[in-house]
């Protein structure tokens, strides 16, 4: 019986590769009958400008302000002894599709070139009216690529329609990745504890930067004049009491808007250099520098007239700040390196070594987006189509995620949620 199961894995995995060749197949048919009568060659961001004047590092700098741990075990002790990632996917009850199960219209949101190796689709009846965002994983947590025995996917979402007042909340999907040909997943809300740990409040945000690093979850906001990072313990998952729509404190218990688990906010990092602050739009971590650091990139309109800026902050070293950004004694986090590319519309991005990779989303006329994969000396990016167009990404990616262990980079659009090594990636960029 185990051989016969070992022939079947096979098949279906001899399948799915298949499936997802004859994809791209296709998608770079229909790339090309778009490029040929669209005509253009989009040119190339060029070369990364550094910044290095104090007037351009101190836009970046950020003001650290941590929860107080009274009010965390006030919540904790109201709600329940917190629980870790392992008990979140225990109670996993909802499965992703595999490639081969996707629509016609999920699978035109995978790249032309390179091509994705894997592939999954969100189900439609608990992603309807939400927006998905960004990706981080177990091996943005740690080196070895799992959280305890586990291997997991983060997938960030916000609300995009409903009731006014439940537009922008934020949740997270924690997807068990242990078996790569079933993944199951449970959804966890994002919230802000408030009144000294006595209730909590949905974080109201679109999830567009998302990293997992050691105990702690960075999380891009942008509420209103709050431009911020909230900052999420894995440790500190705490369990909703009772099912419904509320949020927070309610008769009989704790409510996390139907979900059972709610995680709350530890700490939070707020721009402080003024009017010429950067908008955070996309996150990462780079494992390649001492320490490891925060990877950052600027939302800037898609055919805006200003490239965007690109910077990372080094995470603290020091006994009890894991997960933490490195600070000076006023809690202030200055970047440690930015660049200015002039890409505009920038949604994802990734440092690994001397290069930067920045996605930019579709046009609005429908063609794919772009991955640039950028230095200090150029710029490159995948062509295809006819007249080798650089519309050769997937539409809309809002991260970009390493998983060092593995060589994959992970990321979704819409609702589609995949992978490719990094090595496609740099071998397509030419």
């Amino acid at each position: 019986m185990k051989h016969r199961g070992r022939h079947r894995r096979r098949r279906r995995g001899r399948a799915l590769r298949a499936f997802l060749t004859g994809t791209a197949l296709a998608l770079t048919a229909a790339a090309t009958m778009i490029s040929a009568s669209q005509a253009t060659v989009t040119d190339g961001p060029g070369a990364l400008k550094p910044l290095t004047a104090s007037a351009d590092t101190d836009a970046l700098r950020l003001t650290e302000s941590l929860v107080p741990r009274a009010s965390l075990d006030r919540l904790a002790a109201e709600m329940g002894p917190p629980v870790g990632v392992g008990a979140v996917l225990g109670g996993a009850d909802r499965t992703l599709r595999d490639a081969v199960d996707c629509t016609d219209a999920e699978r035109r949101a995978l790249p032309v070139s390179p091509t994705a190796a894997r592939a999954y689709c969100w189900n439609t009846d608990d992603t309807e009216g939400w927006q998905s965002g960004a990706v981080t994983t177990s091996g943005d947590a740690d080196d070895d690529g799992l959280w305890g025995a586990h291997r997991v996917i983060l997938s960030g979402w916000s609300r995009s329609a409903g009731p006014a007042a439940d537009r922008g909340l934020a949740r997270v999907a924690f997807v068990d990745a242990g078996n790569l040909n079933r993944l199951t997943y449970t959804w966890a809300l994002l919230a802000v504890p408030v009144d000294g740990g006595r209730d909590y409040r949905g974080l109201a945000s679109h999830v567009s930067g998302m990293v997992w690093y050691q105990d702690k979850l960075l999380v891009t906001a942008d509420e209103g004049e709050r431009t911020a990072l909230y900052v999420y313990d894995v440790n500190r998952i705490q369990r909703a009491t009772v099912t419904g729509e509320a949020i927070g404190r309610v008769p009989g218990g704790w409510s996390a808007h139907g979900y059972r688990y709610v995680l709350p906010a530890v700490a939070s990092y707020r721009l402080s250099g003024g009017p010429d602050a950067p908008h955070p739009g996309a996150l990462s971590l780079d494992r390649g520098t001492a320490p490891d650091s925060l990877v950052a990139g600027e939302w800037t309109l898609d055919d805006g007239e200003r490239g965007a800026r690109l910077w990372r902050y080094a995470f603290d070293t020091a006994p009890g700040r894991a997960g933490l950004l490195a600070s000076d004694d006023g809690g202030r986090v200055r970047a440690t390196e930015a660049y200015r590319t002039e890409a505009t519309g920038v949604r994802g991005v990734l440092a690994h070594g001397s290069a930067w990779y920045v996605t930019h989303a579709a046009a609005p006329d429908g063609r794919h987006g772009t991955l640039w994969r950028q230095d200090t000396d150029g710029s490159r990016a995948a062509t295809c189509g006819a007249d080798s167009s650089h519309h050769c990404w997937s539409p809309r990616t809002e991260s970009l995620s390493y998983w060092a262990e593995t060589g994959e980079v992970w990321t979704q659009s819409d609702r589609v949620l995949f992978s490719l090594p990094l090595a496609s990636i740099d071998g397509s960029a030419r």
